[in-house]
């Protein structure tokens, strides 16, 4: 399999932080079932993605993409702006 490109993922999330320079904050939200009790529990993660223009605010639906290492922390780049805040 030499120099297929495997499939990266994409999600989509909202911003809750662009504080820093090139780098939002999003948030994902899924539910899920709990295994013993059966009752649908609300999870979050945090993400940080990389925003080259800088034009993304808080509040805003973003879909991104899996990408190389970018810094310790970001491994995700915004791809498009799905709804403006």
């Amino acid at each position: 399999m030499k120099g297929n490109k495997p499939n990266k993922k994409m999600i989509t999330g909202t911003v809750i932080s662009d504080k820093m320079d090139k780098t939002v904050t999003v948030e994902l939200k899924t539910r899920k079932r709990h295994p013993l009790y059966k009752k649908f529990v609300r999870q979050h993660i945090k993400i940080k993605a990389h925003d080259e223009k800088n034009e993304v605010t808080v509040g805003d639906l973003v879909k991104i993409v899996e990408t190389r290492p970018i810094s310790k922390d970001k491994c995700w780049k915004v791809t498009e702006i799905l709804k403006k805040a």
